[in-house]
C-alpha cells in the first residue's frame, strides 16, 4: 500500500492543515515533473509514497509534512527559508537535512556528505531518508522489469554506483539505535534488484 491509498496518510491529510498544505506545496513544486528511474511515474507520487510509509509507522505531522516536501528544495525554486516561513522550523529543518548539497560536484562525495548530515540530524531525518531509499529502490525495480538496463539512461551516474550508494545508506541506517523502521524491506528490495540484474545479465550472455 503506497501513496494516497494509504489510510493513515489520508487520515493525516484530513486531520492536519500542516500535512494538507505540505501536499499542496509539493504538488505545486513537482507539477509536470517525471521521476527518473520510475517508469514514467509523475514525480509527486514519490514524496507521497515516502510520507505514506512514515504515516503507517505512526510518525507525527511534522515528519509527514517534511516527507512530502523533502525534494522541493532540490527540484524547484523553493528555498529552505520559504519553507521555514510557511511550515515552521521543524519541517524546514528536516527538509534542509534531506536536501543534497548541489555545490559538491562529485556524486560520491556529495552523497557521503549528505549521509553524514542526515546522521547528525537525528532519528526523524533518518527515518525519512530510509523511506526515501526504499521508495526509490521499489520504483527502480518496477522500471527495470519493463526497461531492463536501458533504465540506467535516465540517471546521471552508472546504475552500479547508484545501487552502491543505496547500500551504504542502508549500512549507515542499520547502525542507528533505534534503527528506523522498514530497513528489512530496504535490504530485501536491494537484494532483489541485484538478483534481477544478475539474471538479466546471465540471460543476455546465454
Amino acid at each position: 500500500m503506497t501513496g494516497l491509498d494509504s489510510p493513515p496518510l489520508e487520515a493525516a491529510i484530513v486531520r492536519s492543515a500542516l500535512v494538507a498544505d505540505a501536499l499542496a506545496k509539493a504538488s505545486e513544486a513537482h507539477a509536470g515533473q517525471i521521476r527518473n528511474g520510475s517508469g514514467g511515474m509523475p514525480y509527486i507520487e514519490h514524496p507521497v509514497a515516502v510520507a505514506a510509509l512514515l504515516a503507517e509507522h505512526g510518525f507525527d505531522d511534522d515528519v509527514l509534512a517534511a516527507a512530502l516536501l523533502h525534494d522541493v528544495v532540490e527540484d524547484s525554486e523553493t528555498t529552505v527559508a520559504q519553507l521555514h516561513e510557511r511550515f515552521g522550523e521543524p519541517v524546514a529543518g528536516l527538509v534542509a537535512a534531506l536536501s543534497d548539497d548541489e555545490s559538491i560536484a562529485d556524486y560520491r562525495a556529495r552523497k557521503d556528505e549528505h549521509r553524514a548530515r542526515v546522521l547528525a540530524a537525528g532519528t526523524e531525518a533518518q527515518a525519512i531518508y530510509g523511506a526515501d531509499k526504499l521508495t526509490n529502490v521499489r520504483a527502480l525495480r518496477g522500471a527495470y522489469a519493463e526497461q531492463g538496463e536501458e533504465v540506467a539512461e535516465e540517471f546521471k551516474v552508472p546504475l552500479d554506483l547508484k545501487i552502491g550508494i543505496w547500500q551504504a545508506d542502508l549500512e549507515m541506517l542499520v547502525e542507528r539505535r533505534p534503527p528506523p523502521p522498514f530497513l528489512d524491506r530496504l535490504e530485501a528490495e536491494l537484494e532483489l534488484l541485484r538478483e534481477e540484474r544478475a539474471e538479466a545479465s546471465a540471460g543476455r550472455a546465454a
